[in-house]
């Protein structure tokens, strides 16, 4: 082995390496930008989920066990409202996560003797989020229970003591009452595998074809560059379709996933969000010079919508600001429309603010992209 040949070697492929400037700064965005996410998203520590109180019952002991609730860092009232009802319609409009529902002769159950009853309630579409509010607020209502039971036998006169605890607080989770994970990891599911498919897809083929120089065949033929822009997405529309509707049938088939509102609704939305998608792949492929750019520009979009938006893991838990970015991705309101139809049963009544989104995304990504790739056509 020759040294001098060697060295000759290695130089040449750092120049070439160093010449290749989009692929330079992808490498090293890379490693921060999944640092960053890693550190501040992979986490299974549940704080601050959003709460809704229902506080029907204004005497001290009701006001106390609402702050030791709050006291946790799990719960974070966000709404107080009037009525059970009332936080179950937000509770099933994906606005809070769990509701809190304290009845109004609660404080005099507790002053009498008698048993404090109070509710719970929780959405369970989430599993890692509603266990850990099941055992809290039944830990924390034993807890409250045992204190009070200790002070009425401590200042016995003439409020009779039982040996039940004083305290009932009963945690009732709605949509997944099991807390089966695998109700809430198929939608995500869904949603993740068509917008990769889709992106990786449509940006590696038209990276492709201007490689082999395809491209330039169409550029001199009379096709305008609206007709090329359609006609390239139409067949992935297609495609793209068709894995839609088999991920679907497999999930139902294969993991007894079942679909509890309109399909009308999911397939409506699902169209939406493969259109962002290929819009996505499309532009992609404007800003790339080879295949492997395509490639490691797809991964740098796909990731952080894998990690942030509630995919994995639960939105509620990141910090404000990975909360604000999210907003920015189209599969985070896709996955709220999937597991609101799939497991809620929710219709466009509720769902019309995320469909709206995506479907202003949609529009601005396509015509960003069509506008691009027009400039490069021209």
């Amino acid at each position: 082995m020759s040294w001098v040949r060697l060295l000759a070697v290695v130089r040449k492929e750092f120049i070439q390496v160093i010449r290749d400037k989009a692929t330079l700064r992808i490498v090293i965005a890379m490693p921060v930008v999944m640092m960053f996410m890693f550190g501040y998203v992979v986490s299974t520590d549940v704080k601050s989920v959003p709460t809704a109180v229902a506080l029907m019952d204004t005497g001290l002991p009701a006001r106390e066990i609402l702050e030791r609730f709050q006291e946790t860092g799990y719960f974070n009232v966000t709404r107080y409202v009037g009525s059970a009802q009332e936080v179950g319609r937000l509770i099933q409009a994906g606005e809070v996560k769990v509701g809190i529902v304290v009845p109004a002769d609660y404080s005099e159950n507790v002053s009498s003797g008698a048993r404090a009853q109070m509710q719970v309630l929780i959405d369970g579409s989430d599993p890692l989020i509603s266990r850990t509010a099941v055992s809290t607020s039944e830990l924390l209502g034993q807890i409250t229970g045992r204190e009070i039971m200790t002070e009425r036998l401590r200042n016995v006169s003439g409020v009779a003591v039982s040996g039940d605890l004083p305290v009932d607080v009963r945690a009732r989770v709605w949509y997944n009452p099991n807390m089966e994970s695998i109700k809430f990891n198929m939608p995500g599911l869904i949603g993740a595998i068509l917008q990769n498919i889709t992106i990786i897809l449509i940006a590696g083929a038209m990276v492709r074809e201007r490689e082999l120089g395809t491209m330039e065949q169409l550029i001199v033929t009379p096709v305008r560059s609206a007709e090329l822009i359609v006609g390239k997405m139409a067949p992935y529309v297609v495609i793209a379709s068709l894995d839609a509707m088999m991920v679907v049938v497999v999930g139902m088939t294969l993991f007894g996933m079942q679909i509890v509102g309109s399909v009308m609704v999911l397939a409506l939305s699902a169209f939406i969000f493969l259109l962002s998608s290929l819009g996505l792949g499309l532009l992609i492929s404007t800003v790339s010079q080879n295949q492997v750019q395509a490639m490691q520009l797809s991964q740098l979009f796909v990731l952080p919508s894998l990690l942030l938006s509630g995919y994995m893991f639960p939105r509620e838990v990141m910090p404000h600001v990975l909360q604000v970015v999210s907003l920015g991705l189209p599969l985070t309101h896709f996955l709220q429309v999937l597991r609101g139809v799939i497991l809620k049963g929710m219709g466009l009544d509720l769902l019309w603010r995320q469909t709206v989104v995506l479907f202003a995304y949609t529009a601005v990504i396509l015509a960003l992209a069509a506008w691009r790739l027009r400039k490069r056509l021209d």
